[in-house]
């Protein structure tokens, strides 16, 4: 089987790397070309290019790009393509791109892993990224299950524990698990930085060790992804948002009104359940 992969940032040149390893002819496309020779000298593709026309004979695609490019490239790539193609990508994002994606492809099926780190780049990308890591894809109705069944098959291959969601379901699940945190840590760091007293704001900065580290890590990440995933998945990290905005006002209620044990039990719930939620 030949694979193409379009992106070879961290993500893409990963998933390059693991399927080469495991003996796939890998074909890569980046819109640069020192990203090209980098992921050919470095063995990451067996070739690559800046055009997609290079893809025209490959089995399976990935489209590893910001969610705002998926669609897009889709339609200037299928142009190339013959008919038996598949086509997946690894958007955070599903309602807003596997229905128009389909309407486009036939053959095209939804997937997001669950991986990364905070590098980015062809210089970032690593083996093993995807091992032990959730992949969910997110089939529609009329999408072929042989067509599930080869996308499935090679994320398994990589290392990926699979989970099969609907578009809105994935939608719904990542907005909580994933979209908001980026939009409370950064929240965190925001309101840090513009508290009125610059003194405490100094102290604060020279004070701040693991807690503040882990808490804040993902608002510190990617701008650009962040604002992918308020634009793409805005329904959902709303209606997260609100409800979350509604749970913490709560909290602020029984602290003014000092109701001490309901906040316990509140912190010996969330002490319990945070293991639930780890990978």
């Amino acid at each position: 089987m030949k694979i193409g992969i379009i992106g070879l940032g961290l993500m893409g040149g990963s998933l390059a790397l693991d399927l080469t390893r495991l003996g796939y002819e890998v074909i890569g496309v980046s819109r640069q070309l020192s990203t090209c020779n980098i992921a050919f000298d470095r063995a990451i593709v067996s070739r690559a290019s800046v055009d997609l026309e290079i893809l025209a004979q490959t089995d399976l695609i990935f489209i590893c790009t910001p969610i705002a490019s998926i669609l897009p490239t889709l339609e200037r790539l299928i142009k190339y393509l013959p008919p038996h193609v598949v086509i997946t990508d690894v958007g955070s994002v599903k309602g807003s791109i596997v229905p128009q994606a389909t309407e486009l492809w036939s053959n095209f099926v939804g997937s997001h892993p669950m991986a990364g780190t905070a590098n980015q780049g062809i210089e970032a990308v690593e083996s093993n990224l995807f091992k032990n890591a959730p992949c969910v894809i997110t089939p529609l109705e009329n999408t072929p299950e042989k067509n599930v069944e080869i996308v499935k098959k090679i994320w398994q291959e990589v290392g990926c524990k699979i989970y099969m969601s609907s578009p809105e379901t994935h939608d719904r699940a990542v907005a909580w698990i994933s979209h908001l945190p980026v939009m409370i840590s950064a929240n965190l760091i925001n309101s840090c930085v513009n508290h009125e007293n610059q003194e405490v704001v100094n102290l604060a900065k020279n004070l701040a060790s693991s807690g503040f580290k882990d808490t804040s890590r993902v608002g510190g990440g990617n701008p650009e992804l962040g604002l992918m995933m308020a634009q793409y998945n805005k329904a959902q990290l709303l209606n997260s948002l609100k409800e979350y905005q509604q749970n913490l006002s709560s909290i602020i209620e029984d602290i003014e009104q000092e109701k001490w044990s309901i906040l316990e039990d509140i912190l010996n719930k969330t002490q319990q359940e945070r293991p639930n939620f780890l990978c």
